[in-house]
């Protein structure tokens, strides 16, 4: 008989065995295989036990992991995950292809058995508790680092790939119109650009750097500073002309162009006006879901967009935007590079990060 690692192990790959097979594989196996093919074979013609072979494979396997690690069931870890990336049970469902009924039964399970709830459930979806925060940022961070070392052991040296992570606001306006001089000064490196709107996507694996607006904060992650930002509203040339005597006041009647951020960090038209102290109700206008696209209606004279200088000045410039009014402020946030902390970045990752660093350098002194 072998030790009872050994036992466990044959009892683990015994629950793949089909169940014709294990008449034959009980007479061709060592001694830890025969009882390990006896017991399963009991497990699933026993009328008692009820068990499926999946819950059983997941229950031997979650024992295993418990006892050297004293971690939970590692399906629970990853479908707890998922829910905490999406905020969504739903989602997570979707991405992992299971039902929803079972991402909250192994949320459930894990929030039974840590004592803390990890998730508030809202009437729109859930939001983490400070406990789920803590272990979302951890697991977030481990897998990610993870899928790196598997990713680097399947390709070897050959890849000089980077992946970067931005918002399509600031790709389409300031990222991409500056990335020809990085592919002209280093032709042997390939960035794939994650362009998401959604900053709880950026914890992706293959992203090595991110470009975010924000507040310099974000859970293990190094924030480096590029460039502040300011607001002011803009329109097309022809809207400017028809409304040449328009103020700061008088904005709220004119039609305005919504964007509706996914990122709440950044500001739109009703904090807008609220930081300038101009009086308004409820605010007309048009709604969009990319911030690129509402300039084009601005420039289009369909109305006023609140205009990012880092993002507008090349449209400015150009003369496909104008100011409208002298109503100018300070941007809440500020644009950031940034980067995993516990993670160390690939020579492709630093070259681009030079990169970057020179190009705001360049950006704050124009």
């Amino acid at each position: 008989m072998g030790s009872v690692a050994d036992c466990e192990a044959s009892l683990v790959q015994a629950l793949y065995v089909p169940r014709k097979a294990i008449g034959d594989r009980c007479r061709s196996q060592n001694a830890c295989d025969r009882v390990a093919l006896q017991i399963v074979s009991q497990i699933l013609v026993h009328p008692l036990l009820n068990l499926s072979r999946r819950a059983t494979i997941n229950r031997l396997e979650f024992e295993m992991v418990r006892r050297y690690y004293d971690l939970p069931s590692l399906t629970a870890l990853a479908v707890f995950e998922a829910s905490a990336r999406h905020l969504s049970f739903k989602l997570a469902a979707a991405e992992l292809n299971v039902t929803p009924g079972a991402v909250s039964r192994q949320i459930k399970a894990i929030e039974d058995e840590l004592g803390v709830p990890l998730f508030t459930r809202l009437g729109t979806g859930v939001a983490l508790t400070s406990a789920g925060e803590d272990l979302y940022g951890v697991l977030a961070s481990g897998f990610s680092r993870a899928a790196e070392v598997v990713r680097n052991v399947k390709r070897g040296d050959r890849s000089k790939n980077v992946t970067l992570a931005c918002t399509d606001a600031f790709a389409s306006t300031w990222l991409i119109p500056r990335m020809p001089d990085f592919w002209t000064r280093y032709q042997d490196i390939a960035v794939d650009h994650l362009i998401l709107d959604n900053p709880r996507d950026y914890r992706r694996a293959e992203v090595e750097l991110r470009i975010r607006y924000g507040f310099g904060s974000w859970s293990n992650e190094h924030a480096e500073l590029l460039f502040d930002e300011t607001i002011y509203p803009v329109c097309g040339p022809g809207f400017a002309s028809k409304h040449r005597d328009a103020t700061a006041e008088s904005l709220a009647d004119l039609p305005l162009l919504h964007v509706d951020w996914v990122d709440p960090d950044w500001a739109g038209w009703d904090e807008v006006l609220r930081r300038a102290g101009v009086p308004h109700g409820s605010t007309r206008g048009r709604r969009f879901g990319k911030f690129f696209v509402a300039l084009q209606a601005a420039q289009a004279d369909q109305g006023v967009a609140v205009g990012w200088h880092r993002l507008v000045k090349a449209q400015i410039d150009e003369g496909k935007l104008v100011r409208l009014t002298d109503l100018e402020l300070p941007a809440p946030g500020s644009y950031y590079l940034t980067w995993n902390e516990n993670r160390t970045l690939s020579p492709a990752a630093e070259s681009l990060r030079s990169w970057i660093r020179e190009a705001a350098a360049q950006e704050r002194e124009s």
